[in-house]
């Protein structure tokens, strides 16, 4: 007797197959659909073949008929009907889709829609996505169609429920060659977005099938009853496919239909509240209306695997609503994969596919290499080599025992995952608190030198300095580490006392602990014990470099150290030019004490550089002062990672030598192998390259190890909004503000995603105007935004009340770009067409942004503003001369990211001069990702005014627009 998931059970509503759900219930997936999308109207039969001859022909194709000599559908939607026929001219087999008339007649929309989805599937030419042959209007009745490949074969949705769960080799093998066709399909920039087992077509590549029969001719078409989909099984199908593992052809059908469907203007369109897709497969993406690339197909592909396997979808519910729900609450449910014996490594990728954030996915080269190594082929090689290691310790006399338990398996957090959390200060003196962290640091440091271990940062870890009791099961799920180092620290006079304890968080139990009560000058001694005791714990293996290193005291001097410690307490705060200043003061303060201070000169040289870097002090004196702390610090230690660190730093920042700099990083990480600094500085450095797949990647890295680092969440995010995948975006500034919920900047990033991608300013407005109501204090640090708002708006009495916030600060900045009050004066002016104001305001602009440019001579940004000034005055020659001389000081082939603002600026200089041919053509290399130009700069703010209405102008920004406004 067959099990229920071997079973064909029926829908008694429309007749289509069920599915079995995660709550081991049994859901009709087309029930499902039309409850998230709203009622769907029926495809008449007339409304489609009213538009075939008397004889079943449609122009040169012939429509196929069933034993009752009626015509052989194959599907039929709200778009029209498929129907099974023969290419007359050519003799060939053809699935035709013959677009519904009054759908046709109706709207504009939708025949350019058809004509578009239509266009993007001829586009692809690849051996597993079904083939279109020929697409167009027939003239005498106005009809679209298009003809493709017919797939005689049997879909995944059908296989599963016919055969029960598929075998893992099985799966894997369609999962290869599924990813092989979206790798295709993102080369050509599309999406498939509605990815699923009812869209996979299956034939054994042989062309034959066998095994068990399958039902009778028409049955599949009339089980399905009136399901949307192109393709259906091929009802004269003679036999089944086999349930051995065999070699399959899968092909992807409907390739860019949903894409073509969404509209909000078509009524027929598969879409409520712009959902495409079908919720049971759907990605987080995609409930939530955002962009979408390959990643989301990813997900859809992770769903159609885990039912290929199990017969269930991991999240259940009756409403598009009730399954994101699931998705975003529910974890997902492995024991169905435990209980199809799904092999550990498969159930590992599957877990990666399913995440909720784009960026945790695997892209489509690492999904195929992770499938491959999932393939049995792979699996028989491991365990050929696990045989033949066996065998040598075998001969070496090494219990296979000891083999078994070196090669378990761990579910949690590796054993060798640590974060040492902040050590509470219990010193009458509050003062010492930088004393407790510069010694709760020091381990931490010491113990990251380590490669056998996992460390979390420090900015992670500092977030749980609070005096309130720890929950450290919570610490450690949210650190994702398995032990943590917890501490206290106690200065009187010349004695110290250092309590350190190493806890496992999932039984908070206390593995080891010590208490060090010792001279003060000994503190150094103990913080070298405490880290070597933690390794010893752990059985973290010491080469005899890093015991050299766990050993190595900073400084000898306790108040350099206490120096030290404060400045990197100001640094963490990634702060404003008088945190940089103060802190590059307190570190010369710790290098005059003690000259032999390494790590101090390290932290200077890279303060130095942020200050030239971000514009405090952008002048060859700052530089020197960098490069002066360098040498001193290779001078200490020549083959200390942190001085290849700085190294990179000062290359990085102060001459944009990115390969030079990258380099210094391929020999810092190998002595600092938890330092997420390395990795972020790479991800900076790749995406100056141009090259943002490669920093999003870096820069994950880097948050592994520092999980909690808000500031670099917000740099993840910046990548995406650089590369226009705005939900991804959403979805990072999301998880910031779970960390730092108050976080102002993380907040105006948030509500500014609909700004740039949507050119909708109201989520910012909003927030605008509730942190000035709430937070009157922080108004002057919100300016930037608040000016931007009112920009856009055209609202004048904004801009000004932004302008007095912003009192002697730049009210401005885009990249590395500083506008002054006087000029933003003047370009409000310009803008509410007040020449007088404007030629006054900026005049007066002129001679501040003069001294300047005096002060960085060499230096694109001010001089792009001062290009930007003299074009308001109308200095046409003056102007663009500043514009391009700025462009050649900082080219996009050396930095893409602020060289790509200075093409952007040329654009609008040259718009402000009434230069279109020059500003179009600038405009349109500064769209090119990475890009900060987003589609509502571009139609919202009034620096573009002169170029509107000029085609190329309004082309390049419709290239921009949200895809459901370019359709």
């Amino acid at each position: 007797m067959q099990s229920p998931s071997q079973q064909i059970l029926t829908c008694p509503i429309c007749g289509g197959a069920l599915e079995e759900t995660s709550g081991a219930g049994f859901g009709c997936m087309i029930c499902l659909l039309r409850a998230g999308i709203g009622s769907e109207e029926e495809v008449s039969q007339d409304s489609t073949n009213e538009a075939l001859e008397g004889d079943g022909h449609f122009g040169v194709y012939e429509i196929d008929r069933r034993e009752d000599g009626s015509l052989y559908e194959l599907g039929r939607g709200a778009m029209g009907v498929t129907y099974r026929a023969t290419d007359t001219t050519l003799r060939r087999k053809v699935a035709l889709k013959i677009i519904k008339i009054d759908v046709v007649k109706r709207s504009v929309e939708s025949r350019e829609r058809f004509m578009r989805e239509a266009r993007a599937a001829a586009a692809l030419r690849h051996e597993n996505i079904a083939t279109v042959y020929q697409f167009g209007i027939r003239e005498e009745t106005g009809q679209y169609f298009y003809a493709m490949e017919l797939i005689e074969g049997e879909t995944l949705d059908e296989r599963v429920h016919r055969t029960g769960p598929l075998d893992a080799p099985t799966t894997i093998q369609i999962g290869q060659q599924v990813t092989s066709a979206l790798a295709a399909a993102e080369k050509h920039g599309l999406v498939h977005r509605d990815l699923k087992p009812a869209n996979l077509m299956l034939v054994s590549s042989d062309g034959e099938t066998a095994g068990a029969d399958l039902p009778a001719p028409g049955a599949a078409t009339q089980r399905r009853g009136r399901k949307t989909t192109l393709f259906a099984v091929a009802a004269s199908l003679r036999s089944g496919i086999h349930r051995n593992p065999e070699k399959l052809l899968v092909k992807i059908i409907d390739f860019g239909l949903a894409k073509a469907l969404h509209t909000e203007t078509d009524p027929q369109s598969l879409t409520h509240e712009r959902f495409v897709g079908t919720p049971a497969f759907a990605s987080p993406e995609q409930f939530e209306h955002s962009t979408l690339d390959v990643r989301s197909d990813i997900y859809s592909l992770g769903e159609t695997v885990w039912f290929a396997l199990t017969g269930k979808t991991p999240y259940a519910g009756r409403s598009v609503e009730e399954i994101h729900r699931a998705q975003q609450s529910s974890g997902l449910p492995i024991e169905q994969l435990k209980a199809a014996h799904v092999p550990s490594s498969l159930r590992s990728l599957l877990e990666s596919m399913l995440a909720l954030e784009p960026g945790s996915r695997p892209g489509t080269q690492e999904l195929a290499a992770r499938l491959q190594r999932c393939s049995p082929e792979a699996r028989q090689l491991r365990h050929k080599r696990v045989a033949l290691a066996t065998a040598a310790l075998l001969i070496l006399g090494v219990s296979a025992f000891f083999i078994f338990l070196s090669l378990r398996t761990h579910l949690g957090p590796p054993d060798k995952s640590i974060a040492v959390l902040p050590f509470e200060n219990l010193s009458p003196d509050p003062n010492n608190v930088y004393f407790a962290d510069g010694v709760q640091d020091e381990i931490l440091t010491r113990l990251a030198s380590l490669a056998d271990l996992k460390v979390i940062n420090r900015t992670s870890v500092m977030q749980y300095k609070s005096g309130a009791a720890r929950d450290l099961r919570t610490i450690g799920h949210q650190l994702g580490v398995a032990r943590v180092v917890e501490g206290s620290v106690q200065r009187a006079g010349n004695r110290v006392r250092v309590n350190a304890q190493l806890i496992d968080v999932s039984t908070n139990r206390a593995l080891w602990g010590q208490t060090y009560d010792r001279e003060l000058a000994d503190v150094f001694a103990i913080q070298s014990e405490i880290a070597t005791s933690i390794a010893h714990q752990l059985q973290a293996s010491l080469s005899p470099r890093e015991k050299i290193a766990i050993e190595q005291a900073p400084t000898n001097d306790i108040p350099a150290f206490e120096l030290y410690a404060r400045a990197k307490d100001l640094l963490a705060s990634r702060n404003a030019k008088g945190s940089l200043l103060e802190a590059a003061d307190l570190l010369n303060q710790a290098v005059t004490r003690d000259p032999s201070f390494f790590k101090a000169y390290c932290l200077l040289a890279s303060t130095h550089d942020r200050i030239y870097f971000f514009g405090d002090d952008h002048t060859p004196a700052r530089l020197a002062l960098a490069e002066a702390a360098i040498q001193a610090a290779f001078r200490l230690r020549p083959d200390a990672g942190e001085a290849h660190l700085a190294r990179a730093q000062n290359l990085y920042r102060g001459y944009l030598d990115y390969d030079g700099a990258l380099a210094e990083l391929e020999i810092a990480a190998k002595t600092l192998p938890n330092d997420a600094g390395v990795f972020e500085l790479k991800g900076y450095i790749q995406r100056r390259q141009g090259k943002q797949e490669e920093a999003v990647r870096s820069l994950e890295r880097a948050i592994a190890l520092d999980p909690r680092n808000s500031f670099t969440l917000q740099q993840i995010a910046l990548s995406y909004r650089h590369l226009r995948r705005f939900a991804e975006e959403k979805s990072v500034l999301d998880r910031a503000l779970a960390i730092e919920p108050s976080d102002l900047d993380t907040k105006l990033e948030r509500a500014a995603v609909d700004f740039h991608s949507k050119a909708d300013p109201r989520p910012l407005h909003q927030t605008v105007d509730s942190i000035r109501a709430t937070n009157p204090g922080a108004t002057q640090d919100i300016v930037d935004f608040w000016l931007n708002c009112a920009l856009a708006e055209r609202d004048a009495a904004a801009a000004k009340n932004a302008l007095i916030a912003a009192g002697e600060n730049p009210p401005s900045t885009d990249e590395a770009v500083t506008f002054s009050r006087l000029f933003m004066e003047g370009v409000i002016a310009r803008m509410t067409k007040d020449d007088a104001g404007a030629h006054a305001a900026f005049t007066a602009a002129r001679a501040e942004q003069q001294k300047v440019i005096q002060a960085n001579e060499s230096y694109g940004p001010p001089l792009c503003v001062m290009g930007l000034i003299d074009a308001g005055l109308g200095r046409k020659e003056e102007a663009l001369r500043e514009g391009r001389r700025a462009v050649e000081l900082l080219p996009v082939e050396k930095d893409p990211i602020n060289g790509i603002a200075m093409v952007k600026y040329l654009a609008v200089i040259a718009a402000w001069v009434g230069d279109k041919d020059l500003a179009c053509e600038q405009l349109a290399i500064a769209i090119h990702p990475p890009s900060r130009l987003t589609y509502g700069e571009l139609k919202l703010l009034p620096f573009w005014d002169p170029l509107r209405g000029d085609p190329r102008f309004e082309k390049i920004v419709a290239s921009l627009a949200p895809t459901q406004q370019r359709q």
